[in-house]
């Protein structure tokens, strides 16, 4: 990401409301800094896409103000706005081909035929498709048309370029490749990119910050590192990686310390947020951080029964009956011998006070 921590883009008390009554986004303050890869991550009905479309120009925002560049954008149509964007479904031209498709919008905007074609020789080699520009999008694989809608969208070097769920429609190899690529061209080019997904390791893979959406609400925007170590909150933890999720009582404080009633159980917990004695909590523990057979002194120990366990490539996942929970697991490596575990032994398994996060139960 660029340094700098200009804010290029600002969502001010924006609101979005389809019908007048039910609220996609009741007050959305968001600043995107210039050069940054912001994902914008959530479910569906989250409201990111019509933030991404707001911000686009093809949804106009019911109250607040967009600005751009320290401009307000709101009189400004979707062409005028400089912008590029990059959908799901490629939306080429299928009559024109790859070289015609990306001249397009240089055609639009006036620019000089000898300069279309160095700009559209030069997106072409960025996106790995020099040579194929007399191609038609139909002979074409899905992941050379996203990469020519990629394309399309740098072609005439916009200030932003958006990215609504492009990679929705590829294999999982597909989409792991393109990821790095969209990646390494953002940090090449240094352009600022707002990405929408629901997809929280693509979310992981491509972000300098991400904001994680839940009912047209920010819960928590932050970097990939920040929102896997430190959920501020129980949606947070729940939507963001795998998770250990106990809902218990405070019983002690201690500094940023508590312990937690689970059930017959006293659990010790980081305190994401100041919590009071007697206070209802979530404690979200990572299956990794979890340790089999632990050899050193842990703030937290349980003897507990191996109930299932599942052979995951790299690692195996492993289900323990503990604080009657349905899906309370662990990860270990897929090491030689997994240590000998199998259903139904009785083992001992541990984790830290700071691997265990007290959130604010939300019900």
């Amino acid at each position: 990401m660029n340094d700098s921590s200009e804010i290029q883009i600002e969502f001010i008390n924006i609101s979005k409301s389809y019908d007048g009554s039910t609220m996609v986004l009741p007050n959305l303050n968001l600043g995107v800094r210039r050069g940054e890869f912001l994902t914008l991550l959530g479910p569906s009905g989250s409201g990111k896409t019509t933030c991404l479309m707001m911000l686009a120009g093809f949804e106009t925002p019911s109250s607040g103000e967009i600005r751009v560049d320290g401009k307000s954008v709101h009189d400004l149509p979707p062409q005028k706005r400089d912008m590029g964007m990059v959908f799901q479904n490629y939306a080429l031209f299928p009559h024109m081909t790859v070289a015609q498709n990306l001249a397009f919008p240089l055609e639009v905007r006036g620019i000089a035929a000898d300069e279309r074609a160095s700009r559209v020789q030069r997106a072409l080699e960025i996106v790995r498709l020099d040579g194929l520009g007399d191609r038609r999008p139909g002979q074409m694989s899905g992941g050379r048309q996203q990469r020519v809608a990629i394309a399309r969208a740098l072609v005439f070097e916009p200030g932003v370029i958006l990215m609504d769920e492009p990679l929705g429609a590829l294999d999982r190899r597909l989409r792991e490749e393109l990821q790095l690529e969209i990646r390494s061209i953002q940090r090449e080019l240094g352009v600022t990119m707002v990405y929408v997904t629901h997809d929280q390791q693509e979310a992981m893979t491509l972000s300098d910050r991400i904001a994680v959406f839940n009912h047209g609400e920010i819960e928590q925007l932050a970097s990939p590192e920040a929102l896997y170590e430190e959920p501020a909150r129980s949606f947070v933890a729940r939507f963001v990686g795998d998770n250990n999720l106990l809902r218990g009582t405070v019983r002690q404080i201690e500094g940023e310390l508590c312990k937690v009633a689970v059930g017959d159980v006293l659990i010790e917990a980081f305190m994401v947020e100041p919590l009071e004695v007697g206070a209802s909590t979530v404690l979200a523990i990572r299956p990794e951080r979890v340790e089999l057979a632990p050899e050193k002194g842990y703030a937290n120990t349980m003897r507990t029964k191996v109930e299932d366990m599942v052979f995951q490539g790299d690692h195996w996942r492993i289900r323990l009956d503990a604080f009657a929970q349905p899906d309370f697991f662990i990860k270990i490596p897929n090491l030689v011998g997994q240590r000998g575990v199998l259903p139904g032994d009785q083992v001992t398994v541990g984790w830290t006070a700071l691997d265990c996060r007290a959130v604010p139960d939300e019900g």
